[in-house]
């Protein structure tokens, strides 16, 4: 496993090819930034930003969308994978801001995770940042980044990449290593034909060496 050491040293690199990384979703309040990143499970942030646009003009609070008509906003959001469960989550999410919560979303990641459609990674994302709380979200892009880098083991959990981050990475610097290890896999550790031949990690990639090597055979 990468130590703790390269592990930062890692990050750092990363960190000057993506200086002040952030998220690339679109929203104007907390609550519309919880609803774009339910919305993004399972789709790209580019889809989202092209529905939230035309949702968030009709229902931009909670009480306008917990009131909304599920038509409607199936209609708004049937362009993002996965739209009919995900107009119920959010209109249900709404309504529970709404009654439970008065029209505010909750600050700690135990209490967004009640919210219909908010899991471990969504409620992190949220919480890091609205509230600038520590916490690591783990999507498809962190969890490919630190198997590649055996930060973590290659059958690692979620969980356990989440818990491997935290390990090595100082909690002042969680949610800025989420969204910088995100743009490192969404632009160059990609899925597919990774830029592993003019990548500055990879003398601490064994799986991009392994990569180059059958690129070169």
């Amino acid at each position: 496993m990468l130590s703790k050491k390269k592990t930062l040293l890692a990050f750092e690199r990363m960190k000057k090819m993506y200086p002040d990384a952030r998220g690339e979703l679109n929203a104007e309040t907390p609550f519309q930034y919880l609803i774009a990143v339910i919305l993004s499970a399972q789709a790209t942030d580019v889809s989202v930003n092209k529905a939230t646009p035309g949702l968030f003009a009709l229902y931009p609070t909670p009480r306008a969308l917990a009131r909304a008509d599920e038509n409607l906003v199936r209609e708004k959001i049937k362009t993002i994978g996965l739209y009919k469960t995900k107009t119920k989550n959010i209109m249900r999410t709404a309504q529970a801001v709404e009654t439970e919560f008065n029209g505010e979303i909750p600050e700690t990641i135990k209490e967004l995770m009640t919210l219909p459609g908010v899991g471990q990674k969504t409620a992190n994302v949220v919480a890091g940042d609205v509230f600038n709380v520590p916490a690591i979200a783990v999507d498809t892009h962190v969890e490919r980044v630190s198997k590649r880098l055996r930060i973590c083991p290659k059958k690692a959990s979620v969980k356990e990449v989440e818990e491997a981050l935290m390990n090595k990475i100082p909690e002042d610097e969680w949610v800025l290593a989420h969204h910088t290890i995100i743009l490192f896999g969404r632009y160059h550790c990609t899925a597919r034909s990774p830029k592993c031949e003019n990548c500055p990690l990879l003398d601490l990639c064994l799986e991009g060496e392994q990569i180059l090597k059958k690129i070169n055979q």
